[in-house]
């Protein structure tokens, strides 16, 4: 049985797939990489918030697996929309890495504070909104294309420093970069940052489908991910719309903490509920519900009609 795996064609997109070839291949599968470039690979000129938010680097991809070009669709799990519609479903997240955003600069005595004046790149609305919130002295510029093509513009002084997820950093080996984690209860990651995601169609063959889910995916990764996903899908977030969400399981409960920023960064509202282990889209529903209901509605209103 071989099974044919679908992948944009970034350095860090590779190492996704290969990193699921591997988990299929020791459960005995075959497999074959399929590079597809998506919208998103393409269009390097414009924000993600300009391009549009839904499937930016999906969409692509899941052409694919509806004409059956390809069995399964790797992804960075922030990067899948959150409504897959009826076609599609996902049968794996992979165990997470650590969910920081990090600073990464060849500056290396870089200090974060609130008072020193440098430039930071970064492509994502909540990242820079939290920055403003935070750290209002950094001036930020828009920042597109794959991690290595960053740090060559930062090699080139168009930055001082990047701001990145950790896991693609630690994937791309470039931590000796790093010169600051940023704490995951305030700057809270986005919704699937850390993990892995195997997507397919929903008309997949149930045996293969059982065998890369039992080759790929973490349960307790899962729990969490069908939390914030969940919580996402309420919210109608997407690529463009600031909204963070971090769940993390304690025994048989999930602590969930998510929330929206307006894009200046002036506005922020963050819940923190808990809930069963075996329930966890009730909980990120009722989170999202929650975060609306205190004005995130407001908030979410103001951002798309400046976007």
């Amino acid at each position: 049985m071989t099974v044919k795996i679908g992948t944009r064609g970034s350095k860090l997109a590779l190492w996704q797939a290969y990193f699921i070839e591997q988990k299929l291949r020791s459960a005995g599968l075959g497999t074959e990489i399929v590079i597809i470039e998506t919208k998103g690979d393409k269009i390097l000129d414009r924000s993600l918030s300009k391009i549009g938010s839904k499937g930016v680097f999906t969409e692509e991809l899941e052409e694919q697996l509806l004409s059956g070009k390809i069995d399964i669709a790797v992804h960075s799990a922030k990067d899948l929309q959150s409504d897959l519609g009826e076609n599609f479903k996902i049968l794996a997240f992979t165990e997470r890495e650590k969910v920081n955003d990090v600073l990464v600069s060849l500056i290396s005595n870089l200090k974060v504070n609130t008072k020193d004046k440098f430039t930071v790149g970064t492509s994502s609305t909540r990242r820079v909104a939290m920055l403003r919130a935070y750290y209002p002295n950094v001036n930020i510029v828009d920042m597109r294309g794959n991690l290595q093509t960053r740090i060559k513009k930062m090699e080139d002084g168009v930055c001082d420093a990047l701001l990145l997820a950790y896991a693609g950093i630690h994937r791309m080996e470039q931590e000796s970069l790093i010169v600051h984690y940023f704490d995951e209860n305030q700057f809270t990651p986005a919704v699937g940052q850390g993990t892995v995601a195997v997507e397919s169609s929903v008309n997949i063959d149930p045996e293969k489908a059982e065998i890369i889910r039992n080759a790929c995916n973490h349960p307790l990764t899962e729990t969490c991910l069908l939390t914030e996903r969940a919580f996402l899908k309420k919210l109608q977030g997407g690529c463009s719309i600031p909204v963070f969400g971090n769940a993390r399981t304690e025994e048989n409960t999930i602590v969930f903490s998510a929330g929206i920023i307006s894009l200046d960064g002036t506005e922020i509202i963050r819940e923190t509920l808990s809930g069963p282990a075996e329930s966890p889209e009730a909980l990120g529903i009722s989170t999202a519900e929650l975060v609306l209901s205190k004005g995130g509605d407001k908030i979410l209103e103001k951002i798309k009609s400046q976007l």
